[in-house]
């Protein structure tokens, strides 16, 4: 632990600005802007730094891949992508079905430029009763920042502002994207 702390703290010069609480076993974190490949390993640093297990969904060939030990090591948790199956309700069972369960998701969906984030995050919350944690990459000031957990109201409009209003001002790794 030191020695990720030491190359992420100092070598590299980030900090992380708040923090996830323990207490909180089940929580969709979503973290933007998502610009870059470099997002992963800022991710995985700042995972060993807060200590906490914190998960991601995959298409479940991965899994089956001569790879798919590492990203099972990694927080990895298959899915099934096709078109026929329903995406949120899978996600929203792994929550009923662990005990303890942090899922990261890009709401942007892609590295690339978008105008608006896509909704599945949203329902995996509300569906599953948990919160969403926001966590911030910010390139400008290489500052990792985590946010109180968000209870959804059902009001994803209303809702979406009070997420949107964490990321003010924060710049992704390429800053156009953001």
């Amino acid at each position: 632990m030191r020695i990720i702390k030491f190359i992420f703290l100092k070598l590299m010069g980030w900090n992380v600005q708040g923090h996830m609480s323990k207490d909180v076993k089940k929580t969709v974190v979503i973290v933007l802007p998502h610009t870059s490949w470099h997002d992963f390993y800022i991710g995985a640093f700042t995972r060993k730094i807060i200590d906490l297990p914190i998960q991601y969904v995959a298409k479940k060939e991965l899994f089956d891949s001569p790879f798919g030990w590492y990203f099972k090591w990694m927080g990895g948790e298959p899915i099934e992508r096709s078109s026929s199956q329903n995406k949120v309700e899978q996600i929203v069972d792994l929550f009923s079905s662990k005990e303890e369960f942090r899922l990261a998701i890009a709401p942007e969906g892609t590295r690339k430029k978008v105008t608006s984030w896509k909704t599945g995050f949203y329902y995996i919350a509300y569906q599953a009763q948990v919160p969403i944690t926001c966590v911030a990459f910010d390139y400008s000031t290489k500052t990792v920042k985590i946010a109180e957990p968000f209870y959804t109201t059902g009001n994803y409009e209303v809702d979406l502002k009070e997420l949107q209003n964490f990321y003010k001002g924060v710049v992704g790794r390429v800053p156009e994207f953001t």
